[in-house]
Formats: structure tokens, sequence, C-alpha cells
């Protein structure tokens, strides 16, 4: 952490909140935002507005700090050898991006899968993969392919399989309007590319119910 980088902790009911802020970038970034309520007609020096362009800032800091994180190194950091060659899917994993064409929301679930080829890796690594390319300015299509392939070329598995389903705030708040259409893009490396049955089952398995 540089020394212009600043740790603000909140403490409720014995939670810590920590967040990582860079005091330069939240300036720089404020400033701006204090000239765009201008140009959109509102009073930047009005009460309500006062903390708004500082509170802007922090929160796109806070959506974009994917670019600070390495996600092939953390799959390194906890792979593991292991005689394990069926199918592993971890599914509904939340989702939570922005778009780079109008800098909206979108949201909604990640489902994969791999099959292991001598490694395995911590299960609470493959949501924080997601995470770590989903907090970064995005299109659905890249999101699902990057985490496709970072998968595929650190652990080198027989398949990989990436199944993303997101609403777009960029269709429901503009646009067409179209407030419950939901976006699918899919990805497929190795066995779950070559053989349909493989894929059929995954498809099976992030669409069954529990209970």
């Amino acid at each position: 952490m540089s020394n212009k980088d600043v740790l603000k902790g909140e403490s409720r009911d014995g939670y810590v909140k920590i967040d990582r802020y860079n005091e330069d970038k939240i300036e720089a970034v404020a400033a701006h935002y204090k000239d765009i309520l201008g140009q959109l007609g509102e009073n930047p020096a009005r009460e309500g507005l006062l903390k708004t362009p500082e509170r802007v800032a922090k929160a796109l800091q806070y959506l974009t700090h994917g670019y600070d994180l390495k996600p092939d190194e953390i799959l390194k950091s906890a792979m593991f050898e292991e005689d394990y060659s069926q199918m592993v899917v971890v599914k509904d994993i939340e989702v939570y991006s922005m778009c780079e064409h109008h800098m909206l929301p979108f949201f909604g679930k990640a489902h994969i899968a791999y099959i292991p080829n001598g490694h395995i890796v911590g299960l609470s690594k493959i949501p924080r993969v997601v995470d770590a390319f989903a907090r970064r300015l995005q299109v659905q299509e890249r999101l699902t392919n990057e985490i496709r392939d970072c998968i595929q070329n650190t652990l080198s598995p027989m398949g990989v399989a990436v199944v993303i389903e997101c609403r777009h705030l960029c269709m429901s708040m503009r646009g067409v309007q179209k407030q419950n259409s939901v976006t699918t893009t899919s990805a497929f490396t190795g066995t779950f590319l070559s053989n349909d049955k493989t894929r059929a089952e995954f498809l099976r398995l992030i669409t069954a119910s529990l209970d």
C-alpha cells in the first residue's frame, strides 16, 4: 500500500468494513464530478450534494478495484495436487459489474465448472476470480471469456465451462427499457467444448434444485 492509499474501517455490531482509497485519485475524480453536477443543471454547493462528488469518486474506485487484482495469482494461492477427475461446479456466484459503454451496473449470477487434470483449487477462489474481473469496466461477453481463460491457463484442467446470466441497467433504465430482460453468455474449453454429454451435464447441474 502506498502512502497515498488510506485504509478506513467502520465498526457495526462487531463487523469492521475495510475500504482502501487512493486520496489523490479521489480528489481528482471528485473534482470532475463537481463540474458534471453543474453541467447537469444542479447546484454542487447545496447541502445534499456537497459531499456527493467525493462519495461518487470513492464508489467508483471500489467498483473498479479489480484493476489492482491479479486473478491468476488468486488461483495459484490455493492450488493443490489431487487425483480427482470429475466435474467441479460452483454455481450462483453473485456478479456485480459496470457496463463500459454507459457506466451503468449489470448484475446477476455466474456458474462455473472445471474438470481437474492433476490440480484442484480452493473453492472460495473461484468467486474471487469472478469478482476480480467483474470489478472493472466490462462487457458481459468479455467477462465470460476472461474468467474461462484464467481458469484454463492457470489450472490446465481438462475443460472449463462458464455461464453468466445478468440484468443490464443500460437496457432497463434507458434505450429499449425492457425491465425483465436477462442476457446469458457462455464460454467453454476442452471436454465441455468437444463432448455434448459433458456440456449437457453441466447445464443440467446449474439448473437443478437441491430440494
